[in-house]
């Protein structure tokens, strides 16, 4: 099984970032690579001039040299609880003439435990201050401040009886399997062609969020990626938002073509493209599957700068024309 070598995964972490609908990690740096896209993640490590960083969708190399600038996220509500602290603790540090230091003492004994081992609400003399009628004695500040702090009962009995949280569903897996040139997967009911020189890429699968399989050759300068849309649009609306994404994948993206067309007897529609990413030209196919309500996405593409683009072009074909969802 191949792993992504560093210059193929560039190219995997824009299409992360273009095919995405989660929202972004709060905790998440922002990377900004010199072609203008921006990736969010946290960077774990950084070993052979490449910086490891973990996404909301797996683990991608980027290299530095491809990187402008990295902007560090500071965890939201980290700061403003401190101050607001530090706000609500300073009447405590100044008896007001409305309290007198007896009263102060008074208040902070009654919020001690009682009973070893829990923890009692915490009382300030800013929670004290508004149950104290002017005038009041000293003696009678302990009430006021519990009443008016103490968290509500808790009924042991309900709380032992209060069922546990649904655990949830799990993922089921993915049932998958390869025959010499013939890659079938049983969970979501299609097989195809793969080359011979093609490899399950495992990384490329989990980085991608809609992924159902990866494949390409070992330098990745030829990938195949096939999902699963998560949308209720028709084929065309789907097929067209689809497309639209790829714009933000490539430099000078390209339209060649459009059409209607037919995969495993299921309505499609195919479009033709080019692109540069990661320094180099690429040439891609999408094809859009409607199998009923379910959307596939088929997505091959090839270096375009190479001798081999038209070989690569014609395995691309092979593989999307040898599609077959019928699979029980």
């Amino acid at each position: 099984m191949a792993v992504p070598n560093k210059r193929g995964s560039l190219i995997l972490a824009a299409l992360v970032l273009a095919f995405s609908a989660m929202a972004q990690s709060a905790r998440a740096d922002e990377i900004q690579l010199k072609d203008g896209k921006k990736l969010y993640g946290v960077i774990v490590a950084y070993e052979d001039n490449m910086f490891k960083v973990k996404t909301d969708f797996g683990f991608v190399l980027v290299e530095k040299d491809k990187i402008a600038k990295i902007i560090p996220s500071t965890p939201a509500g980290k700061s403003e609880p401190q101050s607001a602290a530090k706000k609500d603790a300073a009447p405590a540090t100044a008896p007001s003439s409305e309290t007198s230091p007896a009263s102060t003492n008074a208040g902070a004994k009654s919020a001690s435990p009682s009973t070893p081992g829990k923890a009692s609400p915490k009382v300030t003399s800013v929670a004290v201050k508004p149950e104290l009628p002017a005038g009041a004695p000293a003696g009678n500040v302990a009430a006021p401040a519990i009443k008016g702090s103490a968290a509500p009962p808790v009924n042991p009995i309900a709380s032992s009886s209060a069922p546990p949280p649904p655990k949830q569903p799990e993922v089921p897996a993915n049932r998958e399997e390869i025959q010499g040139n013939l890659y079938t997967n049983y969970t979501h009911g299609f097989r195809m062609y793969k080359a011979p020189s093609w490899n399950l890429i495992e990384e490329a699968r989990n980085a991608l969020p809609n992924a159902i399989v990866a494949m390409g050759t070992s330098n990745e300068s030829t990938l195949m990626v096939v999902g699963e849309e998560k949308t209720k649009e028709p084929l065309e609306k789907a097929a067209a938002a689809v497309e639209s994404r790829l714009h933000d994948v490539y430099t000078g993206y390209q339209q060649l073509s459009q059409r209607k067309t037919v995969v495993s007897g299921l309505p499609a529609v195919e479009y033709k493209y080019r692109g540069t990413a990661d320094d180099h030209a690429w040439s891609g196919r999408l094809v859009v599957v409607a199998r009923g309500a379910d959307i596939f996405t088929v997505l091959g593409m090839t270096y375009a700068d190479t001798d081999l683009i038209q070989i690569q072009e014609n395995v691309i074909a092979r593989t999307i024309a040898s599609l077959d969802f019928s699979v029980h």
